[in-house]
């Protein structure tokens, strides 16, 4: 995952920090030397790196932190708020006032231009928009096909000129389109190259001469680390961007591209791409990257998650169960299915406050084992499910043999299921609060997937 290293180095160093009555000065400067290195490991610019540590430096040497009763608290929260900072304000996608909106989509080759360009689409249509995509990209093989099929996916009409090979043609002949069919969204696909020449600006420039659009979106690769930076600067000196999409940042990457594009650029991460699924885009909010990066948890994002896949009045009916002791294996195989929705789930665990991303690696967190679960309820009868006095040594050994795991394995849910049942109860009884402080402590917790 994006950030894991910083994550776990920042922690670290924080964790020290806490462990002292009183932060003096040679303390802070170590922690800033500590935190220093972790930036730079991370793939941050280096000028950015020293704009960070000085700023957070002087505002941590003063009289605020070192006379504080929390000074490690303190620096954490400094530390937090210069972050924030550094990664810019939240900013959404302008809309004309006159539709359609036209929104181009620019960037390099393999940086995920074209499935973005459906994502945003698919994210603006649950918002009641209607948006239309517009294929410009005539030089990538099948890059025309790919955008029509992950279009078609998403319900998305895209529009093309068969045999047409220009793109500033194709994009004014969009916009046409767009009005005539009251498509208030135009999204516009454009070509990419693999490094950055003046072939590729020249025609990005007439496109947009031609069409004018309200926003024009860099998409970038996190993967690419400072070089994203370097594309950035060369994009918005050509065409002066007006925000940029972060691609890849659920992948193994560093996430120094995140922390050094706006700096560099002073220009807003507007979207991230965290994951392959379509609807995998989400809006870039600098101050919840800030507290999951250093371990605080991302609350806010984590419900609407949830909001977008669970149904209200079952989620009301299963509180219900699990307040009564009636929750079933049926109940927990519909909460499984909401929680594939949601995203993966070492990814949703790291929202919750308190939990060290560190722990998360030894919390047996395992999607295979969720697939293994999946199956053992699915090899019970409905009578099993629903009633877990039916679950006999027998039936289980059947079970075992229809989901193709062992006897164990099957016991071994069992038990683990009435124990979630007794927590469930526990945190639906008003201990909650309780329960959650205890969640920091995730890496002995026992999952039952």
């Amino acid at each position: 995952m994006a950030f894991e290293s910083l994550s776990d180095k920042l922690q670290s160093t924080f964790k020290k920090l806490r462990g002292k009555g009183k932060v003096s000065a040679s303390d802070l400067k170590e922690a800033m030397r500590e935190v220093k290195l972790a930036l730079l490991e991370a793939d941050v610019n280096f000028k950015v790196v020293k704009n960070f540590i000085s700023s957070v430096s002087e505002r941590a040497s003063g009289a605020e932190v070192m006379e504080s009763l929390t000074p490690a608290q303190q620096v954490i929260k400094i530390v937090n708020e210069e972050l924030v900072a550094l990664m810019g304000t939240e900013e959404k996608i302008k809309i004309s006032s006159k539709p359609p909106t036209v929104i181009m989509m620019a960037g390099l080759q393999g940086a995920g231009k074209t499935t973005t360009a459906a994502k945003l689409g698919g994210l603006l249509k649950k918002q009641g928009k209607r948006p239309l995509l517009c294929a410009c990209d005539v030089y990538r093989p099948a890059a025309i096909k790919q955008l029509q099929v992950v279009g078609s996916q998403l319900e998305l009409p895209v529009f093309t000129i068969e045999g047409n090979q220009n793109p500033v043609e194709i994009a004014e002949k969009a916009l046409q389109h767009a009005r005539l069919h009251s498509n208030d969204v135009l999204i516009v696909d454009t070509a990419g190259r693999l490094h950055v020449d003046e072939e590729l600006m020249d025609e990005l420039k007439n496109i947009k001469e031609k069409i004018d659009p309200t926003e024009i979106l860099l998409v970038v690769d996190a993967m690419t680390g400072q070089d994203a930076v370097n594309v950035a600067e060369a994009f918005n000196s050509q065409l002066e961007i007006d925000g940029v999409v972060l691609t890849k940042l659920d992948g193994d990457t560093r996430g120094g591209a995140a922390i050094s594009v706006r700096a560099v650029t002073q220009k807003p991460i507007k979207f991230c791409g965290m994951g392959e699924k379509l609807t995998d885009l989400e809006v870039f909010h600098p101050e919840r990257m800030a507290s999951r990066i250093l371990g605080m948890g991302d609350v806010l994002s984590l419900i609407e998650k949830a909001e977008q896949v669970i149904d209200e009045k079952k989620a009301m009916e299963q509180m219900q169960k699990m307040r009564n002791s009636t929750f079933t294996y049926s109940d927990f195989l519909e909460q499984m299915d909401q929680m594939k929705k949601m995203g993966p789930l070492e990814q949703l665990v790291g929202m919750i406050p308190g939990v060290d991303t560190r722990a998360l690696k030894d919390a047996n967190i395992d999607e295979k084992k969720m697939l293994h679960t999946e199956a053992i309820i699915k090899s019970m009868t409905r009578g099993e499910r629903e009633n877990r006095d039916k679950l006999t040594p027998k039936r289980r050994e059947r079970i075992a043999k229809g989901s193709g795991t062992t006897v164990a394995e099957v016991n071994a849910l069992v038990k683990q299921f009435e124990q979630m049942q007794k927590m469930m109860k526990m945190m639906t009884g008003g201990k909650f609060a309780k329960q959650m402080g205890r969640m920091g402590k995730m890496g002995k917790m026992k999952f039952p997937f």
